[in-house]
């Protein structure tokens, strides 16, 4: 038991230095600025999907990039994104920081 508590919090601090490492240059990297679009009855949809189900079903639904639905899927392992990509779905977000990606 004591092995998968130390393997599981390598795995979080691999994963938090990752994502801390990436974010001054997502922001930086503004490329596309963010817009919302018109919140219809598919971006509503697309919202409860991204949100209930994985993050990215709703931006696929959304018909966004490929790049933008993978990284909101690789995203959704972390619980607290689902907020994030359920308004992106719901407002349905073109653009983004770190190349229209979030």
């Amino acid at each position: 038991m004591n092995n998968r508590v130390l393997k599981s919090g390598a795995l979080a601090v691999s994963l938090l230095a990752m994502i801390a490492t990436t974010t001054g240059a997502a922001i930086a990297e503004n490329s596309d600025p963010p817009h919302s679009g018109k919140i219809t009855g598919r971006s509503v949809a697309a919202g409860v999907l991204s949100f209930l189900i994985w993050p990215g079903i709703g931006q696929a639904v959304n018909s966004d990039r490929g790049r933008k639905v993978g990284t909101h899927a690789v995203a959704g392992l972390f619980p607290p994104f689902r907020f994030w990509s359920g308004y992106d779905a719901l407002v349905n977000r073109k653009g983004g920081y770190w190349e229209g990606r979030l």
